[in-house]
């Protein structure tokens, strides 16, 4: 590699915060036209280095050089100025401005005095093409889907004639479709000559899109590798076991059956559906997207109405369509999207740890706050949350932590039957085995799992049997011993099942 093609380089940048070393020590380096993978748990370094780069924190120790000169970022102009540029996983963009508003925010071209909106729509037209995405530029931002957001936000970089463009976990929540319209655009920026670093916990996509990949430890590189290393080795640099050990399953004895569900029937959407759960057990079901299992389990929850079947806990039917008759009879349910629907982001730990047993706690309207406090305190420890105190508000936490906050709350209330929908979906290859331990641990404690998961290794290495799901029916069952990956896709894609008059819905 000549000189010439090193856009970014970091030698021994070290960050330290009160009682936590950020970073240590840590080197990268960017060339013109690669991608280069940063790789890591959550808390390894990942945010804050890429936060260096931005200007929003500046080093302790090292330095940072563009273009083979020692530069001093110390804000978002400077990084500008460098032709740097980062697309976090929260856009930061003005939902009621228009999206030629939003690309060239602050910087708007005027005549005469005034903005040139007609050159400003212009322009946002060309970077919108360049792009490959067919939005107006006079859309109001707040009417897009997330993946035109995420569209804009690299139209708003290339406004910036950002050489060097970070993109932190961009395809989080974007579906298979939208992810191969973002890569093909990565690809092409990459032949221009733009330097992307590019971070990630989906490990299939290193080798899909990377060119060289940087591993992050407890704030240390520990590896510079090619991005065709495979899985099992990127695994072993990130948290220093094998990949063997990431599916830690304990198979102990089952009991009676908790959860019992007969003919579930909801006309277009799922067909006579029946399956048992029973203490100490996992039981995951799998399938394609669109073949109902997110909108089986709502049903089992009582959040969505069904037309026939029934729904049993520990053999006393429950009523359907009614939440509280399923909180109140022991299940509970840790929804897809936790942001959305698992948690309340502006209220502290404490406060979303208390929201499933505030109604049991309460004597003549008013809560019993201390015993809350004191049971929220008891069950973070034993979960281990990462946090700075019980006061501190869950949008801070990590992912990892944020879905055990989620899970705590059942914890807190005694649930007999947990049913989990993609529950370590974004979280980091560590915190995932974390919340595998603690299913094993529900399950040694007599619970019921009942766990929807798209990764596929996931549902073999943590269930006890699977169920598979194609086109609003159980197309099969597997035990453990018998499912593969290849055996459950078979079930998966297969087309015996009876289509009901309406097509599957678009969710799981």
């Amino acid at each position: 590699m000549s000189n010439e093609d090193e856009l970014l380089r970091i030698e021994g940048i070290r960050k330290s915060f009160p009682g936590v070393v950020a970073l240590d020590g840590v080197d990268f380096d960017l060339r013109r036209g690669e991608v280069h993978v940063l790789l890591g748990e959550n808390g390894a370094g990942k945010s804050t280095l890429i936060k260096m780069l931005s200007g929003a924190y500046h080093p302790d120790g090292g330095r940072v050089l563009v273009d083979g000169e020692e530069v001093h970022i110390r804000g978002a102009q400077d990084a500008e100025r460098l032709g740097i540029a980062t697309i976090y996983q929260e856009f930061n963009l003005v939902p009621d401005l228009t999206v030629a508003e939003n690309i060239f925010l602050g910087r708007q071209p005027r005549r005469l005095g005034m903005i040139d909106r007609k050159r400003m729509e212009a322009d946002a037209e060309v970077l919108l093409q360049r792009v490959g995405v067919t939005v107006s530029p006079r859309a109001r931002v707040r009417e897009l889907g997330i993946a035109r957001l995420q569209m804009v936000e690299i139209a708003k970089a290339l406004s910036l004639d950002a050489r060097v463009l970070i993109m932190d976990e961009p395809t989080a929540v974007l579906t298979s479709g939208e992810v191969d319209k973002l890569f093909a655009i990565v690809r092409r920026l990459r032949e221009d000559g733009v330097g992307i670093v590019f971070i990630t916990h989906h490990l299939e996509e290193i080798a899909a899109l990377g060119d060289r990949v940087t591993v992050l430890r407890d704030g240390k590189s520990v590896g510079q590798v090619p991005a065709a290393t495979p899985e099992d080795e990127l695994v072993r640099l990130m948290v220093g076991r094998s990949i063997e050990q990431q599916y830690p399953r304990e198979r102990g004895d089952t009991g009676a059956a908790l959860l019992k569900v007969e003919g579930l029937t909801r006309d277009g959407v799922f067909h006579d559906i029946g399956f048992e759960v029973h203490a100490g057990e996992v039981v995951g079901i799998a399938g394609l997207v669109g073949a109902g299992r997110t909108e089986v389990v709502r049903a089992v929850f009582g959040a969505d109405p069904y037309d026939k079947g029934t729904v049993k806990v520990s053999g006393t039917a429950l009523r359907g369509h009614d939440v509280v008759a399923a909180m109140a009879a022991g299940i509970g349910l840790i929804p897809e999207d936790r942001k959305g629907q698992g948690l309340v982001l502006d209220q502290s730990v404490e406060e979303n740890l208390g929201l499933v047993t505030m109604r049991t706690a309460t004597r003549a309207g008013l809560v019993d706050l201390k015993g809350q406090r004191e049971a929220a305190a008891r069950i973070a420890e034993q979960l281990g949350v990462r946090m700075a105190g019980l006061h501190q508000h869950v949008r801070t936490l990590s992912g990892g932590n944020q879905q055990k906050v989620v899970i705590g709350k059942w914890l807190l209330a005694d649930t007999k039957v947990l049913i989990l929908d993609e529950p370590t979906r974004g979280i980091d290859v560590g915190a995932k085995v974390e919340i595998y331990q603690l299913i094993n641990e529900l399950t040694a404690a007599g619970a019921a799992v009942l766990m929807i998961s798209s990764d596929l290794p996931e549902v073999l290495g943590m269930s006890d049997r699977v169920l598979v799901m194609a086109q609003g029916r159980i197309a099969g069952e597997l035990d453990a011993g018998e499912a593969t990956q290849d055996s459950v896709m078979a079930l998966a894609v297969s087309t015996n099942t009876v289509k009901t008059e309406k097509e599957a819905p678009d969710g799981h």
